[in-house]
């Protein structure tokens, strides 16, 4: 007897192999069996006719690392069919802290997580067995943050680090693989990261790689400079021995689109020297950050507290708008997608502008989109985040027929959000997929499930294979497909029918059953 059988679907193994008809049965949270189990009886029996029955998806880029212990905010990852995710990305999460730097990265993450009302670890080790602790209902695997241990070794100074500072922050990364983590992050565009040079990336991506884990990255630059800034990283994968996995990649501005196909030939090169690099990517032509990263580097020196003080100083506030108007020496989104290409996804004080563009701000508050801007992020303590407009559909789906892609949502939840929050999987199951025959349905679920799994070295996920846990998509390839939109952006997606997580049924014809399969995986 057993738990759960799946009848006659088509099993998409996560291999990129073709569908083939095999009956599933599962036990303990493990996939038993993979056959035609006709004489076989099981307490709970789903009928897959007509339904893709795949390996549970593995969202390699989150923002969910305290929202996971809410399920009435987290559920849309597991209605989409998102079964494990990888927090600490960007460099910027919650462990390792002090509480010395506790101060400092709350008021830097409450942007992207909410209010914090408790802070009660300080190490990935205390931090990994709250999660254990809470309901989850989905899978958590972790990343060692750069910003994190910079922290603890210098604070949120404005400077290059010593050699003695690079060695004490890679012991911080090895004390974090130890606890479980499966990598090192970092956000080359934000605070303290930015300050960052590549002898200091070496440095810590040796400590991931004594213990085979993997460097995920938001380059330095991802628009005039992104040829650039895809050498830095792809030498210290080359100097270091560490896997390189390339975040969220896209070429920004459409006067930067002709760099697609040079980029995605480096990475391409860079394999072929037998540096192991990955990208993952979300179908849309717009991203989403913090709304503070319009600010040049040096207005971050010394943690939001300076940040803030040196926008209500009429001089700064002068030099800031001339680097928005014409430095291009860091990622200037002012330059990239203008005032009318940055729109406000959440506040905490200004509810009404949430879905506004800076450019309609200014007019609402009868001043100039510098002006709006840097008020905005003065009345908002720096807590906002924004949606950024910059490309053509034309060329995001080239990366998506690449192999070494991966999807990735980099989801961030609150106010207005970029819809990929709520679409990225059924997006490109139904658009990519179904409707524009961009690449094959076997391709996508590679992308979504083997793919990240040899990224995290999962030994036991990302297949359809006997004795692999049992974390199991079933969703209607006819009908699958994102509903939300950047103007309706919490529509949840249609066609995902049954979640399975760890062999919990938590998602039953496409309504949460209540059951929290979760786990906290270590490495």
């Amino acid at each position: 007897m057993y738990d759960i059988i799946i009848r006659d679907g088509k099993l998409f193994d996560g291999s990129g192999n073709p569908w083939t008809k095999l009956d599933i049965g599962i036990k303990d949270g493990k996939i038993k069996k993979i056959a035609k189990l006709h004489n076989e009886s099981a307490h709970t029996e789903i009928n897959a006719e007509g339904m893709a029955v795949v390996p549970g998806f593995i969202d390699t880029h989150v923002h969910s690392d305290l929202l996971c212990t809410k399920p009435e905010i987290h559920k849309i990852k597991v209605l989409q069919g998102v079964t494990t995710e990888l927090f600490g990305q960007d460099g910027i999460s919650v462990a390792p802290v002090s509480e010395e730097t506790k101060p400092l990265w709350k008021k830097q993450l409450e942007g992207l997580d909410g209010k914090i009302d408790s802070w009660d670890w300080n190490t990935i080790d205390e931090y990994l067995d709250f999660l254990q602790n809470q309901s989850l209902l989905g899978n958590v695997t972790y990343l060692v943050p750069h910003g994190a241990v910079r922290t603890l070794v210098m604070g949120f100074e404005g400077r290059e680090s010593t050699k003695a500072e690079m060695q004490e922050m890679r012991k911080l990364v090895e004390e974090g693989m130890r606890e479980g983590a499966y990598g090192v992050s970092s956000g080359l565009i934000y605070p303290p990261n930015l300050y960052s040079n590549k002898e200091e990336l070496i440095e810590i991506c040796k400590g991931a790689a004594k213990y085979n884990g993997c460097f995920v990255v938001h380059v330095r630059n991802e628009s005039t400079k992104i040829l650039e800034a895809l050498d830095e990283v792809i030498d210290v994968a080359r100097q270091s021995g560490v896997r390189l996995h390339v975040s969220h990649f896209k070429v920004m501005g459409i006067k930067n689109r002709k760099k697609y196909h040079e980029a995605l030939e480096k990475m391409e090169k860079a394999r072929k020297e037998g540096i192991e690099v990955t990208l993952d990517q979300y179908p849309y032509t717009a991203g989403s950050t913090v709304f503070h990263s319009i600010l040049p580097p040096w207005t971050h020196a010394g943690g939001p507290e300076k940040m803030l003080e040196r926008l209500k100083n009429s001089e700064l506030r002068e030099k800031i708008k001339e680097d928005f108007d014409k430095n291009e020496d860091y990622e200037n989104h002012v330059l990239n997608c203008g005032w009318d290409g940055l729109v406000i996804a959440s506040t905490e004080n200004n509810r009404e502008v949430e879905g506004k563009s800076v450019a309609e701000i200014a007019q609402m508050w009868n001043t100039t989109p510098e002006e709006a801007a840097l008020d905005l992020l003065i009345q908002e303590e720096g807590n906002v985040t924004m949606t950024l407009h910059w490309g053509l559909e034309e060329d995001i789906v080239k990366p998506m027929k690449s192999e070494m892609h991966i999807v990735g949502s980099d989801g961030i939840f609150g106010g207005k959000p970029h819809p990929r929050l709520y679409g990225t999987f059924p997006r490109i199951l139904g658009r990519y997929v179904r409707e524009q025959s961009v690449i094959s349905l076997s391709k996508a679920i590679q992308s979504m499930t083997s793919n990240p799994a040899q990224l995290l070295r999962l030994n036991d996920r990302g297949f359809l294979k006997e004795n692999y846990c049992a974390d199991i998509v079933v969703f209607d390839p006819d009908t699958v497909i994102d509903k939300a939109t950047f103007e309706d952006p919490l529509r949840e997606p249609e066609g995902i029918h049954h979640v399975i997580v760890n062999g919990k049924v938590t998602v039953q014809d496409g309504e949460l059953t209540g059951g929290f399969g979760g786990q906290v995986l270590r490495y």
